[in-house]
């Protein structure tokens, strides 16, 4: 694989294509943004937005690419089995990466990355929202607003209260950072403990089970995988204090949606607040949709102009540090297996 600076000898530039973004005035500005960056680590950096996605363009393009950033859509064999050898990284713009197919791309000899922590901000910034705006009951305040009718609807306070953090990876460092302005007591649960970092935050790692039965706000942010489907079931919500809130972030289908609904409306638990769904769009006869003791927004957590050029500033670093020959960090590399059928 040819590096960055021989490619410059050579009077070539790496080519990096984005398929992430809309067409908007927003996008264009990022983007500009995006590419004036790119070329400063001598990247080109060409932004085809996939609205809507289409797999024969996205193959066309990355034949002609040295790496592609991804979204969310399937990147399979399907895709794999029609491109050449010229592209070797795909970068996941964000940090789910559940519609990758890694096997299929470490068959192929193809890197794939994801841009951990690049978003964790935003993230945080909602799942924090989500806690104060369903524990004082907004959505249910909105509706009283509306109907002209007033009520004292008494919700709690998040100060002094004990929160959990389900995944201390990142974006739940980044929300426990946030929570030490609350003066709260914050509890993690993970399967890797990174306890420098919870000392220095001044959390404590426990079990699932005293999260569950302990807290007054629990936030998830883990990785969906076959470990986590519907992890936070009816069981869990049993065993959930009454007044208490669940914030889900990470991905739909961790949650059980339908036992969501049965706890919030048998008020098991004080209140919810969702960025993510089973099924995206959220259908619009959910029965989720109709409940005033849960915040529905429709999976915009990394939604931010700051959150947005991070990670795509991360990418174009990604990008740069691949070609340049540079080990990528443990945790954005998703496939190391991938060395085994490296692209020449």
């Amino acid at each position: 694989m040819q590096s960055i600076a021989t490619m410059h000898r050579e009077g070539i530039m790496v080519k990096f294509v984005s398929f992430f973004g809309e067409r908007s005035q927003l996008f264009e500005e990022l983007n500009q943004k995006t590419r004036e960056y790119a070329r400063s680590k001598g990247i080109d950096y060409i932004w085809v937005p996939q609205t809507p996605y289409d797999v024969d363009e996205v193959v066309e393009q990355l034949n002609n690419a040295d790496a592609g950033m991804i979204d969310v859509e399937p990147y399979d064999e399907r895709i794999f089995s029609r491109m050449n050898d010229r592209c070797k990284l795909l970068v996941r713009f964000g940090v789910g990466f559940d519609k990758v197919n890694l096997p299929d791309a470490s068959a192929h000899g193809l890197a794939v990355a994801r841009t951990t922590g690049a978003n964790k901000t935003g993230v945080a910034e909602m799942a924090l929202m989500m806690m104060l705006a369903a524990g004082r009951q907004v959505m249910l305040n909105r509706k009283t607003v509306a109907s002209g009718v007033w009520e004292k609807n008494i919700g709690h306070e998040l100060i002094g209260k004990k929160v959990g953090i389900l995944g201390f990876g990142n974006i739940g460092m980044a929300l426990a950072k946030l929570l030490q302005g609350f003066d709260c007591e914050v509890l993690a649960y993970d399967t890797y403990r990174n306890e420098a970092a919870a000392s220095d935050l001044n959390v404590r790692f426990a079990d699932l089970n005293e999260i569950l039965t302990t807290c007054d706000a629990i936030s998830v942010h883990l990785p969906y995988n076959k470990d986590t489907d519907h992890l936070i079931d009816a069981n869990v919500f049993n065993k959930m204090k009454p007044d208490s809130i669940l914030v889900c972030t990470a991905r739909g289908k961790i949650v059980d949606e339908d036992a969501l609904y049965e706890a919030l409306v048998s008020h098991k638990i004080g209140g919810a607040g969702l960025d993510v769904y089973a099924v995206e769009p959220l259908p619009t006869d959910s029965k989720l949709i109709g409940l005033d003791n849960i915040v529905l927004t429709p999976h915009v957590s990394s939604q931010t102009y700051e959150s947005i050029w991070a990670t795509y500033k991360k990418g174009v670093d990604i990008v740069a540090d691949f070609f340049a020959g540079k080990e990528l960090d443990r945790s954005d590399l998703l496939n190391p297996d991938y060395a085994q059928n490296a692209r020449k």
